[in-house]
């Protein structure tokens, strides 16, 4: 598997780095929230660990993000024991929650269980009226249709589809396209623009419809919704 550790704590990280490894695991690693989740959108991993005190951007909004774009198990790791502090981790949409000061072997097998549980209730297909989109495989149909998009295109797409009917803001539309930060408000539009003639969105009897929500963002609605 490839997992993402999100710490502060550089000689824990570097430990869970090595034990992991040993493991036979793929290791991302990052200090920050923002790296954390510019990590996760570029790297995709299969499990995140995250702890709740990261500089920047702490561990609930990260976990927060990510859950809005993605099924990926987050555990947090936390020297926080309060009731508090676990309950809106879990609120969050984090999966499992382990208390500092942990074994390796207790991580490991809490990694193991979310990641079968992932594998086992995660939706291997996101659906949106006619329209489906498979992470795992990268295809897009419409109908019986399929859609030729380009990997930026299909990770705009990922997450307008992720938040159906809801507003998907600009600025995590462009975290989740762009995790390396070589986007802006003007190429969104444009790769938007593209979405919409890829997707035929523009025909009379389109299924759907990416409506502009000015000075927010972008939502993905049912056409007969959109004004």
């Amino acid at each position: 598997m490839k997992i993402l550790v999100a710490d502060d704590d550089v000689d824990l990280i570097d430990v869970t780095e090595y034990a992991l490894r040993r493991e036979g695991h793929a290791v991302v690693l990052a200090y920050d929230g923002e790296q954390a989740l510019s990590g996760f959108f570029r790297e995709r991993p299969d499990v995140m660990l995250v702890d709740i005190g990261l500089p920047g951007i702490d561990g609930f909004e990260v976990c927060r993000r990510v859950r809005e774009a993605s099924n990926a198990p987050v555990i947090m790791v936390t020297a926080r024991d309060s009731e508090w502090d676990m309950e809106r981790a879990f609120e969050l949409g984090a999966d499992d929650y382990v208390i500092k000061p942990f074994s390796f072997r207790e991580l490991l097998m809490r990694i193991g269980a979310v990641a079968r549980r992932a594998r086992v209730h995660s939706p291997a297909v996101l659906e949106a009226e006619t329209l489906r989109l498979d992470p795992s495989s990268g295809e897009v149909t419409i109908g019986e249709t399929p859609v030729s998009l380009t990997r930026l295109e299909f990770r705009l797409l990922h997450c307008l589809v992720a938040n159906y009917r809801r507003v998907a803001p600009a600025d995590r539309l462009l975290q989740f396209a762009w995790p390396d930060e070589r986007g802006d408000a003007n190429v969104l539009k444009t790769h938007i623009s593209h979405l919409r003639w890829k997707l035929n969105l523009k025909r009379e009897d389109a299924p759907l419809q990416i409506e502009n929500v000015p000075g927010i963002g972008y939502r993905l609605v049912p056409a007969r919704q959109s004004s």
